[in-house]
């Protein structure tokens, strides 16, 4: 326990040490906001450290953190990952090097809200939770992918959190207590895709502590702006599903074919489009609820094909040790 002066008396209080790793990859465009987001955190300075982790960006990303840490050397230590191109070794890179109790993430296109350390760290008090996890908002939809987006809750927790097969956090807001990485490992530092499930799951098979949702630790994101983005975001959902498939024998997600999106989008255009464009015109249906079924389809065959060409890589099932 730490002391904290509490309406001017000194009261104990759970404050342990807290290390924030975060990963970077040409991460020059989100560094100034997520910098301003850090330093407005309300968890009191002396006891948090930010470890920025540079994965060999080839943008101005490591002149700017070298400039941060300049700035701010009590709070942020510059780390580098240049052997593997992976963010899970880049965490790894940061798991190592830093000295909290208890170990944070988040990613660098991440807006934390300035009480967001306060409530991630808040339940570790109870000596059984291993993990938190904390909710991922998204920020206002400028375009229409995004307002999709927006509407189906992609980044929210609560997906991976009723995983049918055990739940996890994301690691763009997700707390681990050190003890427990040193028992279970690392990261798989050769996945590009399905980390944070894999190592939450190992913690709870474990059965090292159990896991635990703070609603109010809250992140903002942006979604994926272009169909490209779109797709290789989904793409990457379905190689996730099939790494965790070959290391857990978790089920596939269904499989969407060219056919049924042929029939569906035929159903969409004779049935639902008319009848959702009544809607619109009295202002019950907006442009998102009309073109929901096409770009879910797309999403959909995507995650579809990311699924069925992916296969495990031998490295993958490399765990690294604290």
């Amino acid at each position: 326990m730490n002391k904290k002066l509490i309406d001017g008396n000194t009261s104990d209080v759970f404050l342990p040490r807290v290390s924030l790793v975060i990963p970077i990859y040409n991460g020059e465009k989100d560094l100034p906001s997520l910098i301003n987001c850090l330093l407005a955190q309300t968890y009191p300075k002396q006891q948090l450290e930010y470890l920025l982790v540079d994965n060999n960006s080839s943008d101005r990303t490591l002149s700017i953190l070298q400039k941060t840490v300049e700035k701010f050397p009590f709070l942020f230590r510059l780390e580098k990952e240049n052997q593997i191109q992976s963010s899970y070794a880049a965490r790894n890179k940061g798991i190592r090097a830093a000295t909290g109790e208890i170990i944070a993430f988040t990613d660098a296109d991440c807006y934390p809200q300035p009480n967001w350390l306060e409530m991630l760290v808040a339940p570790f008090i109870n000596p059984d939770v291993a993990i938190v996890v904390g909710e991922i908002v998204s920020l206002p939809g400028k375009n229409l992918l995004e307002q999709f987006a927006a509407c189906q809750q992609t980044l929210s927790q609560k997906h991976a959190l009723a995983h049918k097969f055990c739940p996890y956090g994301q690691t763009a807001n997700l707390a681990i207590r050190r003890q427990a990485l040193q028992k279970v490992g690392l990261f798989r530092p050769y996945l590009d895709s399905g980390g944070d499930a894999d190592i939450c799951w190992r913690i709870q098979q474990e059965k090292i502590g159990r896991l635990e949702f703070a609603p109010e630790a809250i992140v903002q994101h942006h979604h994926r702006s272009t169909l490209q983005q779109l797709a290789s975001q989904w793409r990457r959902y379905g190689r996730s599903h099939r790494y965790l498939h070959e290391l857990y024998g978790v089920d596939l997600m269904r499989e969407v074919t060219l056919s049924e999106c042929g029939y569906r989008l035929a159903r969409w255009l004779l049935k639902e489009l008319p009848k959702d464009s009544i809607k619109a015109l009295a202002g019950r249906a907006s442009v998102v609820d009309l073109l929901s079924t096409p770009i879910g389809l797309f999403t959909a065959r995507a995650r579809t094909v990311g699924q069925r060409k992916a296969k495990l890589p031998e490295k993958a099932k490399i765990i690294e040790r604290l």
